[in-house]
């Protein structure tokens, strides 16, 4: 799976900006960008700070909050020159994107306080393609971006919402600028960047919709991985997130995760649920890891740290799963980490954890 993000968010910016500029002589600052409260003015501008504020945050590999700066337009600057500025600081976040190695994660809210250069990436492309819709609403001009980066924005961003027959609508219905048959009406939405834990010697780094299609088709993920992984329950899993997200039911939280190990940022397997919790507060678990990188406690470590989320939550109350009789190294990873054998089912084993 090639590096994603940085020709991405130059297409983006190119493409609004050759759009807005037909109407570049008209008065902005006097009319509202579609449903919001700004001007398109106003709204031009703020597609420039969050595009600078993006490859601010890469750049300065921000943990805990924003980089506090925020960028001015000087007095007196035209529409011309707000696109112009729009263009600078989206060369900056591609630039950013593109010199980011792909472990560096920097603070963003939502909704698990970070993402890497490809979530900062796709947040860019979101603005740009969004708020340019709002502008050209606004202004009245014809504005329709490319699907191919609709769908990236919608595989990266979306994962909890489900495909519609074409990208754009169904990314529009999604942050409440439009409508699909058969959907209510979103009144309240956020982008979700995937869940990171970190789990000693290693990094459990959630699976996009967009990362999990590549590695059911035979691709890296975007992970660099060891030289005898992805293995074959990795890619497995991956076709089922896949399945989950096209039929509207997958949760990133609930989904899959690469183990990432530290020391030198190669991907050893893969690990995570296979669904969201039941009525009854019960999840289930599953795991496998390349041949190279077993024997070294990874699947434990992993595990407990997986495990140990999980039950931190009021919505959980057990965690369940299935090992096969013979394979004895997954049996002792279960027990290592606390689980309990509760049935025995021929050719598998079920083991509980409860907290």
């Amino acid at each position: 799976m090639r590096a994603w993000g940085g020709d991405e968010v130059e297409q983006a910016v190119t493409d609004a900006v050759a759009v807005l500029r037909t109407a570049a002589d008209r008065d902005w600052e006097g009319v509202r960008a579609a449903r919001l409260e700004w001007s398109c003015r106003r709204t031009a501008e703020h597609v420039a700070g969050d595009l600078i504020s993006y490859a601010g945050q890469l750049a300065g590999r921000a943990q805990n909050a924003y980089v506090p700066f925020e960028i001015t337009l000087d007095e007196g600057t035209d529409n011309t020159g707000a696109l112009e500025v729009i263009e600078a600081t989206g060369r900056l976040l591609s630039a950013a994107v593109r010199t980011t190695p792909r472990e560096v994660r920097a603070f963003h809210p939502y909704p698990f306080r970070s993402a890497n250069r490809e979530g900062f990436a796709a947040m860019g492309v979101a603005e740009v393609l969004l708020h340019t819709h709002d502008i050209a609403q606004g202004l009245g001009l014809a504005y329709e971006p490319r699907a191919e980066l609709c769908e990236d924005v919608l595989t990266r961003l979306f994962p909890h919402v489900r495909p519609g027959a074409a990208p754009w609508p169904t990314l529009l219905w999604a942050t409440g600028r439009g409508e699909l048959p058969g959907r209510a009406p979103v009144t309240g939405w956020r982008w979700s960047n995937p869940l990171v834990l970190p789990a000693g010697r290693l990094v459990l780094e959630g699976v996009t919709p967009a990362a999990a299609r590549d590695l059911a088709a035979g691709g890296d993920g975007g992970f660099a991985w060891v030289a005898d992984g992805p293995f074959h329950g990795t890619r497995e899993a991956a076709g089922m997130l896949v399945k989950a997200y096209e039929s509207g039911v997958h949760r990133p939280e609930w989904g899959m995760f690469v183990l990432v190990r530290r020391e030198d940022g190669r991907a050893v397997g893969g690990m995570g649920f296979h669904g969201v919790p039941d009525e009854d507060g019960c999840a289930e678990v599953g795991y496998d890891l390349a041949p190279s990188a077993r024997g070294h406690g990874h699947a434990t470590e992993a595990l407990r740290a997986l495990t140990a989320w999980a039950l931190a939550r009021d919505d959980v109350r057990r965690l369940f799963a299935k090992v096969e009789r013979a394979n004895l190294p997954s049996q002792r990873v279960v027990t290592r980490t606390g689980f309990v054998r509760v049935e025995d089912a021929g050719d598998l084993l079920a083991y509980e954890l409860r907290p």
